[in-house]
């Protein structure tokens, strides 16, 4: 009976070690899903909400946002924080993350959209061509508080 509660414990100790809690704890008691979000997206703006997703890409400079895709839908939406408040783990692609904030609505000219697209080029060493940027651009993300990768 020991052994067994000694085996139990090295694995919940295993558990809790594969989380990387970042930030604020989170508060929100279940997450919304990217699809959800995409769906009514005007019911969301301005409040606080907990996405669950799969990390696809992570700022290389500061770690300031990461990119968490739905895996039922395939829809994305980043996770933004100020520089210095949270680092994302610049090697969290491929594992799942919770991340909480505040929903953002961004509207962004042709000319802002294309230097935004080209800055972020820049930081993750990618090719841009200008001409991939159609038009004005809307988009959501979340002023991250914090959240919890899981291994």
């Amino acid at each position: 009976m020991k052994h067994i509660l000694f085996v139990m414990t090295l694995c919940a100790a295993g558990l809790s070690a594969a989380e990387l809690k970042l930030g604020k704890p989170l508060t929100t008691k279940e997450p919304v899903s990217v699809e959800r979000i995409y769906a009514e997206p005007d019911k969301y703006v301005g409040k606080t909400v907990a996405v669950k997703g799969k990390i696809v890409e992570v700022c290389q400079m500061m770690g300031c946002w990461m990119n968490l895709v739905d895996s039922a839908s395939g829809k994305m939406i980043r996770i933004k924080v100020n520089d210095g408040e949270i680092e994302f783990p610049k090697n969290g692609a491929g594992k799942q993350a919770i991340a909480e904030g505040t929903l953002t609505k961004i509207e962004l000219s042709k000319e802002r959209a294309i230097a935004e697209a080209k800055h972020e080029a820049d930081e993750m060493g990618r090719s841009f061509d200008p001409k991939s940027v159609k038009g004005p651009v809307t988009r959501y993300q979340i002023k991250g508080i914090g959240a919890v990768v899981l291994d």
